[in-house]
C-alpha cells in the first residue's frame, strides 16, 4: 500500500513540529517525511504532515491561507514574543480598554511591513536568529512583507484578549501581539496559540498524536491520509494520453490551451493516475512539467 500523502495531525503544545515528523517517521517507516509550516511548541494545533511523494507538495500547502487563534496577554513583554521567554518589562495595562484595542487592531490588517522576532528561523548572514538570540546576541531585522486578510477581537478579558488571525505564509502572530502591546504603550506577548485552519486542513477533523499512533496499531492509519492531489484541487486539471504522459514524465512542454505566468495545472493518466504540476509558460505557449510523481 501506498505512502504518499498527507496527515492532517493535531500538534499538542511543547514540542515542535520536527518531534511531530519524527513521531510520524517511527510510526510508519517511511523515510520521506516533513511537516508543511512550523507551529512554535508552545503552539498546538493543524499541522498537515507530508509523507513519500506528497514532501513534493509541501511548497503549495506552505502558500496557502491560516487561521489562527491567539490569547495575549497585556502588560507583559518577553523577549521571545510568547510566554515562553523571559519576561523584559512589565507595566500595568488597567487603563487598557477594548475600545483602544479594537482601534488599533487594523493598523495591524492589510498587506503590512512586520520585522521578525529574534527568537524565529529567519537567517542573518546564514545564521538562524533564534541560535544568535540563544547566544545573547540581537542584531537589526528587516521588516517582512506578510498579509492578514482578516484579524478580528473576539473575547476581551483584561488582561487578555483574543484575536482571530486569518494570514498568508511567514506572518508571524507573536509579532502581531508584540507590536499591538508596543502602539498601547504597555507591552503584549501571546499567551496561547492555535492554527484553527491550514489550507484545507481544519482543526474538526485533525487527529492528536494518541489518534495517530492508535491508528498505526490498528492498521488503519491508511484512512486518514488525504491523497496528494488534494490540495491542489483548485487549479484546472487535464487528463492526458498514452503519448502526451511520456512526454510529461520525460519533462517536456506540452500545449495544452492558454493560461498566464501564476497558472498551474494538474496532469492526470486516463486512468487516473495523479502524473504531474505542470506551470504556464506565457512565453512560450506552453505548460511546463514542474513536479512529476512516479507511479505508485
Amino acid at each position: 500500500m501506498s505512502s504518499d500523502g498527507i496527515l492532517n495531525i493535531n500538534k499538542p503544545a511543547g514540542i515542535t513540529s520536527l518531534e511531530v515528523v519524527k513521531i510520524v517517521k517511527r510510526l510508519s517507516g517511511e523515510r520521506r517525511v516533513g511537516h508543511a509550516g512550523t507551529l512554535d511548541p508552545g503552539a498546538t494545533g493543524v499541522l498537515p504532515v507530508c509523507l513519500g511523494q506528497a514532501t513534493r507538495v509541501i511548497p503549495f500547502i506552505v502558500e496557502a491561507h491560516k487561521i489562527y487563534l491567539a490569547e495575549i496577554e497585556l502588560g507583559v513583554s518577553t523577549d521571545t514574543y510568547d510566554a515562553d521567554g523571559n519576561v523584559t518589562q512589565k507595566v500595568d495595562p488597567s487603563n487598557i480598554t477594548r475600545e483602544q484595542v479594537e482601534g488599533v487592531l487594523p493598523s495591524f490588517s492589510g498587506s503590512i511591513l512586520q520585522k521578525p522576532p529574534m527568537y524565529s528561523a529567519v537567517k542573518h548572514q546564514g545564521k538562524r536568529l533564534y541560535d544568535l538570540a540563544r547566544s545573547g546576541i540581537e542584531v537589526e531585522r528587516e521588516p517582512r512583507r506578510a498579509d492578514v486578510f482578516r484579524l478580528k477581537l473576539m473575547d476581551w478579558r483584561p488582561p487578555h484578549c483574543t484575536i482571530a488571525v486569518e494570514c498568508g505564509k511567514g506572518t508571524y502572530i507573536r509579532s502581531i501581539a508584540h507590536d499591538l502591546g508596543q502602539s498601547l504603550g504597555c507591552g503584549a506577548h501571546v499567551r496561547e496559540l492555535a492554527r484553527l485552519r491550514s489550507g484545507i486542513f481544519d482543526i474538526d477533523d485533525s487527529v492528536t498524536i494518541p489518534q495517530l499512533e492508535a491508528s498505526f496499531e490498528h492498521n488503519y492509519w491508511q484512512d486518514i491520509l488525504y491523497p496528494l492531489d488534494i490540495v491542489l484541487e483548485d487549479w484546472m486539471a487535464v487528463i492526458v494520453s498514452g503519448e502526451k504522459e511520456h512526454a510529461i514524465k520525460n519533462g517536456c512542454q506540452l500545449a495544452l490551451g492558454e493560461g498566464d505566468d501564476k497558472d498551474y495545472c494538474r496532469a492526470y493518466s486516463i486512468d487516473g493516475r495523479f502524473l504531474a504540476v505542470l506551470h504556464f509558460l506565457p512565453e512560450k505557449n506552453l505548460w511546463h512539467p514542474v513536479k512529476v510523481f512516479a507511479r505508485t
